[in-house]
């Protein structure tokens, strides 16, 4: 798979968010290993270098940017796939310890190989997150392209202690428990794609 070249992958990011120079060579990595790994294993439907660097880091780039103040010190990525949106996150906020939830063999061993060759300190969970330890909690639970949402939702809102994220449609949008102050941010360049986001209390 012919990959892009930095500026290209630096122009088709700009709506979500400017992205940092030292960020580009690593995500240049990040989009080979997947295309690469993508070839033999499904990790992504997308199959486009272009579709996915707009789908897939555009979309998590923006959620990082909404992330909000400093003191989000901790996230759990729940239903990971293949990365996202928790690596870019991490990528990008390298101050936020990421953990990234992925309960497919594959994928979990796509995650491990993608986080040794980028260099970033995050821990892959390689399993359910309903399995971790009960008292594990994390400032900001996110979320994106899970199979069951219900359930998901279900895990996030025990888990996070300040914050849910969910990509999502503003159709499948979910309602949260216990969570007040919830807004949704449209995503650029989609017609139904929204970040939702909602504060505990």
């Amino acid at each position: 798979m012919a990959t892009l070249p930095e500026p290209v992958i630096a122009s088709l990011l700009e709506p979500y968010l400017a992205p940092p120079a030292d960020l580009l060579p690593r995500l240049s990595a990040y989009l080979d290993l997947l295309l690469k790994w993508n070839a033999r294993t499904n990790l992504t439907a997308i199959r486009e270098p272009e579709e996915i660097v707009r789908r897939h880091f555009g979309e998590s780039l923006f959620a990082a940017r909404h992330l909000g103040p400093e003191e989000v010190d901790t996230l759990l990525d729940l239903g990971s796939g293949a990365g996202f949106p928790g690596l870019p996150i991490a990528l990008l906020r390298p101050d936020i310890r990421v953990t990234l939830a992925e309960s497919q063999h594959k994928k979990a061993s796509f995650l491990r190989e993608a986080v040794r060759t980028l260099g970033v300190s995050v821990e892959v969970w390689a399993g359910r997150a309903e399995s971790m330890a009960s008292e594990r909690r994390f400032h900001t639970v996110a979320l994106r392209a899970v199979d069951n949402m219900a359930a998901a939702v279900a895990v996030a809102e025990v888990r996070a202690t300040h914050q849910v994220m969910v990509l999502t449609s503003t159709a499948q949008a979910p309602e949260l428990v216990g969570f007040s102050g919830q807004r949704r941010v449209p995503l650029p360049g989609s017609e139904s794609g929204v970040l939702l986001m909602a504060l505990r209390g």
